[in-house]
């Protein structure tokens, strides 16, 4: 950052940095904690269901393999009664990851005032959402490989090391649970052994680059949105436009710190600690030509989340390819509203909508990025850039932090 605008800073507002001014109240620490112990719960009763599963579905190859109605060519198709068993199996799954979801979201949005600590919540209920969805719908698939032996096999060569139902244990999905992916797997590739020292600079990141944020957010961005507010009160637009410029570059900076303290300082000493193979959690997305590139690359855990199971079975039920991006979009802008709107306290639809709104500006650079030469590629990187830095995250802090303060800000906002 530039020291003269450091040092500006300081001279105009002094040193806004307050630790006890935060609002944590005791209410909001004791249901914090105690959703973010229970909601793991939910993998353990994914865990259970599965199990059941397992076992129907054992019982059922014996049967099955036992009838003469088949030929040993034939694939193996279940009875009727089968049927209904993986039916209800597939409805326990999607009650227990629904109620997981919104339990906390229903605390959160009216018994966790903090913003921060609702955030947290949110997120990693919404991580365990995500986890719960993937082991059952892999499993589902596992299963249907294992009642049909005769059919060709998809799945990878990785898998016969731990076949189903042998993968469904405790400790199986344990390393699912802390492992740094959205992706079940009955494996995963690991690595040989822990570096300690590798573990502590990680971790001594993470931390530095927390404090970092904090002292920014505090100390540059929550000075911007404060002198805003009566801008966007007024409606005054070169104001607000001036503003946004102005919020874009700390903004910038903070969104940089927590990407590099998650993706490659917090990630990387989670994977290590657990020997977790994969260590892509994203490429270049800064070189990205176009806004599509930049949405498959920054965050790789979610990309193939959505890949492997909204797009891909999408597509293989038929669907188009523009409909099942849309669906991923949609999905997405789904769950960003509830990180964001839910914790806040209002649902404004903008995190909602700016999800949406890629999917027109993926249309439009999508051509920038097969053209040759550089130029093409030039002109999609400046355009997502541009959107990233100044319509992007700085106009969504901008609004809901007008929202918060006409909620619960000691500014109240005159209606009308």
């Amino acid at each position: 950052m530039n020291l003269r605008l450091v040092v500006e800073n300081f001279m105009k507002y002094g040193v806004l940095i307050c630790i006890r001014c935060h609002d944590y109240k005791r209410n909001d620490i004791l249901l914090s904690s105690l959703l973010y112990a229970l909601v793991p719960c939910h993998l353990f009763a994914a865990y259970l269901i599965e199990l059941g599963a397992a076992q129907h579905a054992k019982g059922a190859l014996g049967r099955l393999k036992r009838s003469d109605s088949k030929s040993n060519d034939d694939p193996i198709r279940p009875s009727r009664s089968l049927q209904a068993t993986w039916y209800t199996i597939a409805w326990a799954h999607g009650i227990n990851a629904t109620v997981c979801l919104l339990v906390t979201t229903y605390t959160v949005y009216y018994h966790i005032h903090h913003p921060l600590l609702g955030t947290i919540c949110q997120i990693h209920a919404i991580i365990v959402w995500l986890k719960n969805c993937s082991y059952a719908f892999t499993n589902r698939d596992l299963r249907h490989a294992y009642l049909n032996p005769h059919c060709p096999s998809t799945l990878p060569d990785l898998y016969s090391q731990c076949p189903y139902p042998r993968n469904v244990t405790i400790s199986n999905l344990a390393y699912f649970w802390w492992a740094p992916t959205l992706v079940y797997q009955p494996i995963y590739p690991r690595s040989a052994s822990i570096r300690t020292l590798f573990i502590a600079k990680r971790l001594a990141e993470t931390f530095g680059l927390s404090m970092f944020i904090w002292l920014a957010s505090a100390q540059y961005a929550a000075p911007v949105l404060r002198n805003s507010l009566d801008k966007l009160q007024t409606m005054d637009l070169p104001s607000i436009i001036e503003r946004l410029m102005k919020l874009s570059t700390i903004s910038l900076v903070i969104w940089l710190a927590g990407f590099f303290a998650i993706f490659q300082s917090a990630l990387n000493a989670l994977a290590e600690i657990m020997r977790f193979g994969d260590r892509e959690f994203y490429t270049d997305w800064w070189n990205s030509p176009s806004v599509g590139n930049y949405w498959r690359t920054w965050n790789k855990p979610v990309y193939y989340f959505m890949f492997r199971h909204i797009y891909s079975p999408l597509r293989g039920r038929g669907y188009s390819t523009i409909f099942a991006s849309a669906m991923v979009f949609v999905f997405s802008g789904f769950l960003h509203e509830l990180m964001v709107g839910v914790p806040t306290h209002n649902i404004l639809g903008v995190a909602f909508l700016g999800m949406v709104v890629q999917l027109p500006m993926i249309a439009v650079t999508a051509p920038l990025e097969r053209m040759r030469g550089v130029n093409g590629r030039v002109v999609g990187n400046c355009i997502f850039w541009v959107s990233f830095c100044l319509v992007g995250q700085p106009l969504a802090a901008l609004l809901y932090f007008f929202a918060w303060q006409g909620k619960y800000g000691s500014v109240r906002l005159e209606k009308g």
